[in-house]
C-alpha cells in the first residue's frame, strides 16, 4: 500500500497544549501539539465516536469532548486501560504539518449502493432531502450515483420541502421522485408532503434513516418507530436489515409507488447501510410490470354508449385522475358535440379557448360551467371523485368511467359505473359512435355564456378601495403573461379560488394540494416541477400565508439556479380563515400576520424580488421577473376582500 503525505495545517495554527480537527482527503484526524512534538491522532474515540479534535489537553492527557476520557496525545494510548486510538505518521517541514495515510482503497459495493442503483433501473432521476448522521451511508452512494450522472440530488432546508417537491414531480410526470432524511425528526418532517401525495394518487418514494439496529427499543436518541409513524402514508413500508433481499426490497418499492400511484417508504438502520455486498446485483423493472390499458365489459359499455345517443344536452366533467388520457376524452366531446367542465383539481386538462372547454366546477369555478352542468340532461364523468368540493350534482343522470373500482359510486350511486381505463374506454366509446351526429350544437351557447362572464370579469378589473390589488387584475395579468406550456403550481386560501375563477388556462399543466389542500404547498412543488421539466416556464402562485412556510427553500432554489417565478399575493392575513369566521358568525380572530417585506427577502437570498403595490405595475413586473434567468418572486399587495 502507498503511503501518501498530506499537508494539513500550518504548525503555527496550532499552538502548544492544544488540539484540533483537520482533514486529509476523505480521513479525519485530531491534531495535537505537546512539548513541541505533533501528532496526528485518529479522531474518533472509540467508546461513542466523539469528536477527539474538539476536546482539550489537560494535565499532558487529550480529554473526549463527549464524556471525559483521556488518552496520551503522542500515544494515542489510555492510561490505565488497554484501549486507545490510532497514530497516523507526522512530520513538520517548513513550517507545515503533514500527515501520512495510505491511498483509498477501492469502493466495496455496500447495500446502499444495491438499492440506490435499483431506484434509477427503475427510472428515479432526482432526490430531494436533507443529508444527516443518521443517513451518511444512503448518502454516500447516491453522492456516487449524482457523479456519474445517473442522479440528481437536491439539499432543501426543511425536509417538508422534499416530500412536496416529491408531490409535485410525481403530479408532473407521473414517476416517482425520493425523499431523503434522517431518522426521528428528519422522517416525520416529511409526513405531510407524502400525506399530499398519497391523497392525489401520486407515486413517491420515501427514504429515511434510523438508529442502529442493536439500540432500537429502549428509546435511543432521536428513535422514532417508523414503521408504525408511516403505516397510514404509505402502501409499502419495510425496514431494510442485514439479511433482506436488497434489490428485490427497492423492486417492490417502486413498483408498490408506480401500480399504487402511492407512496413507498424503505428505512435504513445506520449500521445496514454500509454491509459489504460485493457480488449483489441491482434490480430493473423488467418483467415487472404489465399494460394498464383495461377496457370496460361489454354490459356497462353497452349502456353508457345508449344513454349518450339519447341524451339531448350531454355534459362531460373531466377529473384529475383523466389527466393521462385528455386527449382521447377531448375527441369522444368533439364526436358528442358535449360541453366539457373540469374539477378544480382538473383544471387545464381543456383550454378555456376550446370551442367547448367551460373552465372549472364547483366553489373555485366559473358560473360557465355551473350554467351547462344545471342546464344539462346526462353527466359523462371522467376521473373525478364526486368530493363536496367538486360540486357535481346528484340529480342528473350520471355515466362515471374509473379505472379504480373503488371511486364508483364512492359517495352516492351513479346510473351507470363503467369500470375501465379511461384512455381504453374513450375508444371504445369514439368507435361505436362514429356515425353519431350530435342532437344540440352547443358551441354558440358555450361562446355566450363566455362573454357574459368575461364581461363580468372585465367590470371586475376597476375595482379598487385603496387597499391593494384586487384578484381579478392579478389573474388577468397572469393570464396574460404566462406561457401557454408553463406548469402553475398553487398554494392553498383565497388565492386558490381566485385562480380557479379567474385565470383562464391554454395547455399550461396546473398542480396543487388537492384533497389535502395543504398550506405550503406552491413554491416546494415549483421546485418539483423545475426538476422535471427544466425546459418549462415554472410559474408558483400563494398567499403570505402560504409562502412563509417554507420561505427559506428561495435559498435552495438560488442555489441550484432554478427558474420559477413566485407570485405572491400579501394581504398581511390568513383572509380564507377569516371569510370562514365571518361565514360562521365567528369573531375574526388570529388571522393576521406580520410579514417582512417579501421582495426584499428575495433580494437577500440571491433571487429577483419586485413589489407591486397598484394595478398598473402588474405588467412590467410580471414581464421582468418571467424573463429573469433564476429564481424570482413578484409580491403583490392586495386586498382581502377583492378576491
Amino acid at each position: 500500500m502507498t503511503m501518501q503525505w498530506i499537508k494539513v495545517a500550518d504548525a503555527a495554527d496550532v499552538p502548544e497544549g492544544r488540539v484540533r480537527t483537520v482533514t486529509a482527503g476523505t480521513h479525519s484526524f485530531a491534531l495535537t501539539h505537546l512539548e513541541g512534538e505533533y501528532t496526528c491522532l485518529e479522531n474518533r474515540c472509540p467508546h461513542q465516536g466523539g469528536p477527539l479534535g474538539e476536546g482539550s489537553i489537560e494535565n499532558g492527557l487529550l480529554r473526549c469532548p463527549w464524556h471525559g476520557w483521556d488518552y496520551h496525545p503522542c500515544t494515542g494510548k489510555a492510561p490505565g486501560f488497554d484501549d486507545g486510538v490510532e497514530v497516523f505518521p507526522t512530520e513538520v517541514r517548513d513550517g507545515s504539518v503533514y500527515v501520512g495515510v495510505e491511498e483509498d482503497v477501492a469502493h466495496v459495493r455496500t447495500v446502499s449502493d444495491v438499492i440506490a442503483e435499483t431506484l434509477v433501473n427503475w427510472g428515479v432521476t432526482h432526490v430531494f432531502g436533507m443529508v444527516g448522521h443518521s443517513n451518511l451511508g444512503l448518502a454516500d452512494a447516491l453522492r456516487r450515483l449524482e457523479v456519474t450522472g445517473k442522479l440528481t440530488y437536491i439539499g432543501v432546508r426543511h425536509e417538508g420541502a422534499a416530500a412536496f417537491a416529491v408531490s409535485g414531480f410525481g403530479k408532473l410526470t407521473g414517476r416517482p421522485a425520493a425523499c431523503l432524511a434522517i431518522a426521528g425528526p428528519g422522517a416525520t418532517n416529511l409526513l405531510t408532503g407524502l400525506w399530499d401525495a398519497r391523497s392525489d394518487r401520486v407515486p413517491a418514494i420515501a427514504l429515511t434513516g434510523q438508529v442502529a439496529t442493536q439500540v432500537l427499543g429502549p428509546g435511543n436518541f432521536q428513535e422514532v418507530d417508523l414503521a408504525s409513524a408511516f403505516a397510514a402514508v404509505t402502501c409499502f413500508s419495510q425496514t431494510v436489515l442485514p439479511n433482506s433481499k436488497h434489490a428485490e426490497l427497492a423492486n417492490l418499492t417502486v413498483k408498490h409507488a408506480l401500480v399504487q400511484r402511492d407512496v413507498s417508504h424503505l428505512i435504513f438502520p445506520d449500521e445496514v447501510q454500509n454491509i459489504e455486498v460485493p457480488d449483489a446485483e441491482a434490480g430493473t423493472p423488467e418483467g415487472r410490470l404489465a399494460d394498464v390499458a383495461i377496457a370496460p365489459s361489454a354490459d356497462a359499455l353497452s349502456q353508457a354508449l345508449a344513454a349518450m345517443s339519447d341524451a339531448q344536452r350531454p355534459v362531460f366533467i373531466v377529473g384529475y385522475g383523466a389527466r393521462e388520457h385528455t386527449d382521447s376524452v377531448i375527441a369522444l366531446a368533439e364526436r358528442l358535440g358535449a360541453p366539457v367542465l373540469t374539477t378544480f383539481k382538473g383544471k387545464g386538462l381543456i383550454s378555456d379557448r376550446h370551442p367547448l372547454g367551460c373552465g372549472v366546477l364547483g366553489r373555485s369555478g366559473t358560473p360557465v360551467a355551473s350554467w351547462f352542468m344545471n342546464e344539462s340532461d346526462l353527466l359523462v364523468v371522467f376521473g373525478a371523485s364526486f368530493s363536496n368540493h367538486t360540486g357535481i350534482t346528484s340529480k342528473i343522470k350520471t355515466i362515471q368511467v374509473d379505472f379504480d373500482r373503488l371511486a364508483l359510486g364512492r359517495f352516492h350511486a351513479i346510473d351507470i359505473p363503467v369500470w375501465g381505463e379511461i384512455g381504453a374506454t374513450c375508444a371504445a366509446m369514439h368507435e361505436a359512435l362514429a356515425a353519431h351526429t350530435p342532437a344540440t350544437n352547443r358551441q354558440g351557447e358555450i361562446a355566450e355564456r363566455w362573454e357574459i362572464w368575461r364581461n363580468e370579469k372585465q367590470r371586475r378589473l376597476v375595482d379598487d378601495r385603496g387597499r391593494g390589488v384586487n384578484s381579478t387584475a392579478v389573474f388577468a395579468a397572469l393570464t396574460r403573461h404566462v406561457p401557454d406550456d408553463a406548469v402553475l403550481a398553487v398554494d392553498v386560501g383565497n388565492n386558490t379560488y381566485s385562480f380557479g375563477r379567474y385565470f383562464e388556462c391554454t395547455r399550461q399543466s396546473v398542480l396543487m394540494s388537492g384533497y389535502l389542500g395543504s398550506i405550503g404547498f406552491g413554491f416546494s412543488a415549483a421546485m418539483g416541477a423545475w426538476c422535471a421539466a427544466p425546459e418549462r416556464t415554472i410559474v408558483s402562485i400563494s398567499g403570505d400565508g402560504g409562502f412563509g412556510q417554507y420561505m427559506g427553500e428561495v435559498t435552495t432554489a438560488v442555489k441550484y439556479g432554478m427558474n420559477i417565478t413566485h407570485v405572491l399575493l400579501n394581504n398581511s392575513e390568513l383572509g380564507k380563515i377569516s371569510k370562514e369566521q365571518r361565514a360562521g358568525e365567528w369573531e375574526v380572530w388570529q388571522t393576521s400576520l406580520h410579514n417582512p417585506n417579501f421582495a426584499q427577502f428575495a433580494e437577500n437570498c440571491g433571487a429577483l424580488g419586485l413589489r407591486v403595490t397598484s394595478a398598473d405595475e402588474l405588467d412590467d413586473a410580471l414581464t421582468r421577473a418571467l424573463a429573469h434567468d433564476g429564481p424570482a418572486l413578484v409580491e403583490v399587495i392586495t386586498d382581502t376582500d377583492l378576491i
